[in-house]
């Protein structure tokens, strides 16, 4: 999710996974994955910079209550519990 203003300043989030393409018209358009539109304050590269840094954040965070290395036998680990259960390497 990113946070977004529209033109009139009204802050919104938007889920950076249904962003289909950006344009600048000289307004900032965000074309949806449903053909919606939205128009921002934010600029083009503003934009695109949110939503590359979100899919990075959500690659390189995983879930806490996933399995760990479940192909070597390791128990599943809840690390909202015991944080320092989760192995480093």
């Amino acid at each position: 999710m990113i946070k977004l203003s529209r033109l009139d300043g009204e802050p919104f989030v938007l889920n950076a996974d249904l962003i289909r393409y950006v344009e600048r018209r000289p307004d900032t358009f965000i074309t949806l994955t449903s053909g919606e539109r939205i128009v921002v304050r934010e600029s083009l590269d503003e934009v695109v910079d949110r939503a590359v840094r979100y899919q990075q954040h959500k690659h390189w965070m995983p879930n806490p209550q996933i399995m760990l290395r479940p192909e070597i036998g390791l128990p599943a680990t809840d690390m909202t519990s015991n944080p320092s259960a989760c192995p480093t390497s």
